[in-house]
């Protein structure tokens, strides 16, 4: 309930800074990747993974923001008074299938000693959700580390729904939902670890392999699925 509040609370004080032309369409995110590491004070982008929108140029914003404890971003949509409908009753349908692939910056974090950070954003109960439903709530991605010093830089924490998909050659990769790029799908470090991966919210990290798995170095090492 105080994670609802807040976020409309947020959404409020968002709309007023945005003026009176415009309306915002919040939105859940279905993907997100970060660095493991990052050192203090240091500003660091977050890839997104959100749906989109029927609606003429809207103008997306991460909505990003964080306290001692956790970053939260709170994406949505900027959508002016003057927008047409769409051209067809099946434009919303075909957009709602495609998500948008974009990022936002996390303000530099404090840190007198390495300590973790919460990555939170709001998610729905179902994996094919379109938009921040009343039955959204903000979830837990995952943590970033943050060191004062010397931070990895080329590990890559990640989370959030997807689909399995298994080439000619039996090798299985896991989708973010709603991206149909063939380079958006991400071989999967274990090959034998491939069961309940069909819309599943996952949770585990990028990196590189000294041995490549299907012919990729840059995997996903799979952690945890629900």
């Amino acid at each position: 309930m105080r994670s609802a509040v807040f976020a409309a609370l947020s959404l409020a004080w968002l709309l007023a800074c945005e003026g009176p032309q415009a309306d915002l369409s919040p939105v859940t995110v279905l993907w997100m990747d970060w660095p493991s590491e990052v050192n203090a004070g240091q500003p660091f982008r977050t890839r997104l993974v959100v749906w989109n929108v029927c609606a003429i140029n809207p103008q997306f914003r991460a909505g990003a923001h964080a306290d001692q404890s956790a970053v939260t971003f709170e994406p949505y949509y900027l959508i002016g008074h003057d927008q047409i409908a769409c051209l067809t009753e099946r434009t919303p349908t075909l957009l709602a299938l495609l998500a948008l692939d974009t990022a936002g910056i996390v303000p530099g974090l404090a840190a007198a000693s390495a300590r973790t950070y919460d990555m939170r954003a709001p998610v729905t109960d179902y994996a094919l959700s379109t938009t921040a439903a009343p039955n959204s709530a903000v979830g837990k991605f995952g943590v970033v580390t943050v060191r004062p010093t010397g931070a990895d830089p080329l590990r890559r924490n990640a989370a959030g729904d997807v689909v399995a998909e298994r080439d000619s050659l039996g090798c299985v990769s896991v989708r973010p939902v709603g991206l149909y790029d063939p380079g958006a799908a991400l071989v999967l470090e274990d090959q034998a670890d491939t069961a309940g991966l069909s819309h599943a919210f996952v949770r585990g990290y990028l990196h590189e392999t000294a041995t490549p798995v299907c012919g990729q170095t840059r995997v996903f090492k799979l952690e945890s699925r629900n």
